[in-house]
């Protein structure tokens, strides 16, 4: 099982997903939940004339990647582009697909490598106690940083054992 292994320097510990998450629906329900239910805890906060949620999306990246075969089935050609948001990945895949330009320039077929697409979400959260830190989701890791009490990313190691359905690995008691 993996474990959240923190990294030297500032305050961060990441953890990479044993099964990838599959798509991007399911991807984007979790980034939604996590905001609505805010279930780390977080809290709003108020800082230069403006009030902020506990939880906001400070930055979201989708990647679709793309393959052009031969009437042989070799690749002759690759892809990709970047998204900013759910709807623009879909609105850009459909486009890409059906782009009979592009597809003319590489001759030959296109097809959505959707099993290698790459997705990610940057949240900003509020902790009541410890003040901003950050939650970096993608499509396999999950990623958290800023923090100073040890007590936050235990809270978003627990959320992810929940929702994810992996748990941390835990060494072996010595004999």
């Amino acid at each position: 099982m993996p474990v959240f292994i923190p990294r030297p320097g500032s305050k961060s510990a990441s953890r990479t997903l044993k099964h990838p998450i599959p798509d991007i629906a399911t991807f984007d329900s979790l980034v939604r939940k996590l905001v609505r239910s805010n279930p780390l805890g977080c809290t709003p906060y108020f800082s230069i004339r403006k009030n902020y949620p506990p939880v906001t999306v400070v930055r979201e990246m989708y990647t679709a990647k793309f393959a052009y075969t031969n009437p042989a089935g070799k690749r002759i050609g690759t892809s990709s582009e970047v998204y900013d948001s759910v709807e623009g990945y879909e609105t850009g895949v459909a486009a890409m697909i059906s782009n009979v330009a592009n597809i003319s320039a590489h001759r030959g077929k296109i097809r959505h490598r959707k099993d290698v697409d790459l997705y990610s979400a940057i949240l900003k959260c509020n902790d009541p106690n410890d003040g901003i830190y950050f939650v970096s989701l993608a499509r396999n890791r999950i990623t958290v940083s800023s923090y100073r009490d040890e007590a936050i990313r235990k809270k978003v190691a627990a959320w992810a054992d929940v929702t994810l359905g992996t748990e941390e690995q835990r060494p072996e008691p010595a004999p």
